[in-house]
């Protein structure tokens, strides 16, 4: 199970990363603004949860995930050509993998720290997506979070059910898989059918 969580962590990792660092490549910055744009959307979320549940950030033992998003954002700044079209369609269902591992990853670290289920579940949905936020307050884009879309409450939802089950309790790998297919499987119906939640409707400024 322990296994299955750090490939998971892994790969949202890399994801994220690219992620921002295509936002990079679309901004034209360099070798830098690459490294620190991959690194801060794909760690950003994580670092936050650490830093507000007052334990050691992970990566600065587990130097690994430092080293996964430079090469992530490298590799797009050297081969970004190669991401067409389709590829990038490809890493919107990477990213809705991603975005679920780290919101049961986020929900069970908050757990493990002794924290209320509702504290799980705002950790599991801010390890998903404030990575995400923090790469498009930098690079002046509109956050993704806020948009109806569904994104940041699939994440939410995810880690709710992986939290309840944990309460419950339930078998380990059942939470997991649980926590995981709810996030997914709605971050899905977002890609697919544009679900996304009600928004407030928009007023003429004249008036």
């Amino acid at each position: 199970m322990e296994e299955l969580i750090r490939v998971l962590d892994y790969f949202g990792v890399v994801v994220f990363a690219v992620s921002g660092a295509l936002t990079a490549a679309r901004k034209g910055m360099d070798l830098v603004g690459f490294a620190l744009i991959g690194t801060i959307t794909g760690i950003g979320g994580g670092t936050l949860r650490d830093l507000l549940l007052d334990r050691p950030v992970f990566w600065l033992s587990a130097h690994e995930y430092v080293l996964l998003t430079l090469f992530a954002a490298w590799s797009v700044f050297f081969f970004g050509r190669a991401f067409t079209p389709r590829l990038r369609s490809a890493l919107d269902w990477a990213d809705a993998v991603g975005l679920s591992a780290f919101a049961v990853i986020g929900a069970q670290a908050a757990l493990a720290s002794g924290t209320s289920p509702l504290i799980a579940v705002i950790m599991g949905m801010m390890t998903a997506s404030f990575g995400g936020l923090l790469r498009d307050m930098i690079c002046g884009e509109p956050p993704l979070i806020l948009h109806r879309e569904v994104y940041a409450s699939a994440a939410a939802a995810g880690a709710a059910v992986f939290t309840l089950l944990h309460e419950w309790p339930a078998p380990p790998v059942v939470t997991l898989a649980a926590g995981f297919g709810v996030a997914l499987g709605l971050r899905g119906l977002g890609i697919i059918y544009g679900l996304h939640l009600p928004a407030f409707p928009q007023r003429d400024p004249g008036r």
